[in-house]
């Protein structure tokens, strides 16, 4: 029986939601190529990871080597190398984050497979893999075919597809023994280092309250501040605003910024250039304010709202919090 692997990826105790994003589309392509849809799961005392893992995929192959506790890319392409010879999956899934970006391109070098990185969709048109991945900043789709292989590697975009929930698979936990035999000391785990305080994670906010030009001044922030706080959420922003220096590049949301998949996503005086949508169109809910009716932004909200901003959100802001104090 043939297999697709998707590598878990966790950190600091949590698993990450593009596990789960993966898991889903993995579980498309499965059934459409008869295949197994099995989770690879690498780390040390992570039972309670595999367990959540069966839920969702016919297979869970555990690795448990306390080298492998927190992720170096050198160690884990040992790992993986070692599995997909072994075992051939048809295709392995890895997160476009940190960790793939490190592990992906040197795992395909190491095993002459076909690679394509940073993809947001991808089918096989009879054995061949084919992908859809972004150009030109976002500007243009490009549908590509990759050359005939019997494995590929493809690392997916965070953010891009939603996890959806599904019947217990209640699958098979396989304990798999570690191939690592000796410690890898040219390149290893030292630390995570924790933003300073005060800083946000936006791509882990479940309400973003994001600016752009249409707040004119640095001087007038306060206004769209003071809305994201009575929502419990956080302040990000389009691009204009980091150029400016009104916020850090970490707030940015768009192609050359951060994808985010919030419940909630509310953009304020952005006109809606396609980097910037790029970054967000998968908001679960999207409320937009702009006075120009016309702007692209409206092609992707829920709901629009064509005003002044200075307008709109003082109003809004002192009808949540009315709302929070009854």
């Amino acid at each position: 029986m043939k297999e697709l692997f998707v590598l878990a990826e966790h950190r600091q105790g949590e698993l990450r939601d593009v596990t789960f994003e993966m898991l889903t589309k993995g579980r498309e392509i499965s059934q459409k190529i008869n295949a197994d849809l099995t989770a690879v799961l690498l780390g040390h005392d992570v039972k309670e990871f595999a367990k959540t893992l069966a839920e969702q995929a016919k297979k869970v192959l555990i690795i448990d080597d306390v080298r492998l506790e927190n992720f170096n890319a050198e160690t884990y392409q040992k790992v993986l190398s070692y599995l997909i010879s072994e075992r051939q999956p048809s295709l392995t899934l890895i997160g476009h984050t940190a960790f793939g970006v490190d592990l992906a391109p040197s795992l395909a070098t190491e095993l002459k497979m076909p690679l394509a990185t940073d993809c947001i969709d991808l089918d096989f048109e009879g054995e061949r893999l084919v992908v859809i991945r972004q150009v030109y900043g976002g500007k243009v789709n490009v549908k590509a075919m990759l050359r005939k292989s019997e494995s590929y590697i493809v690392t997916l975009r965070p953010a891009t597809f939603e996890a959806q929930e599904v019947k217990a698979a209640g699958g098979q936990m396989i304990e798999v023994a570690s191939p690592l035999s000796e410690d890898i000391t040219y390149k290893r785990f030292i630390e995570y280092v924790q933003p300073p305080a005060g800083e946000v994670d936006i791509t882990a906010a479940d309400v973003i309250v994001a600016i752009g030009r249409g707040i004119k001044d640095a001087d007038n922030m306060p206004v769209i501040e003071k809305l994201a706080k009575a929502l419990g959420g956080v302040l990000a922003c389009s691009r204009p605003i980091v150029d400016k220096d009104w916020l850090p590049t970490d707030r940015q949301v768009g192609t050359s910024g951060k994808t985010v998949k919030p419940k909630l996503y509310i953009a304020v005086g952005i006109s809606g250039a396609f980097q910037h949508i790029s970054g967000m169109k998968n908001a679960d809910l999207i409320i937009a304010v702009n006075k120009d009716g016309k702007a692209p932004i409206f092609r992707v909200a829920d709901y629009g709202v064509v005003e002044d901003l200075f307008k709109v959100v003082p109003v809004l802001t002192e009808r949540i919090l009315e709302e929070k104090s009854s």
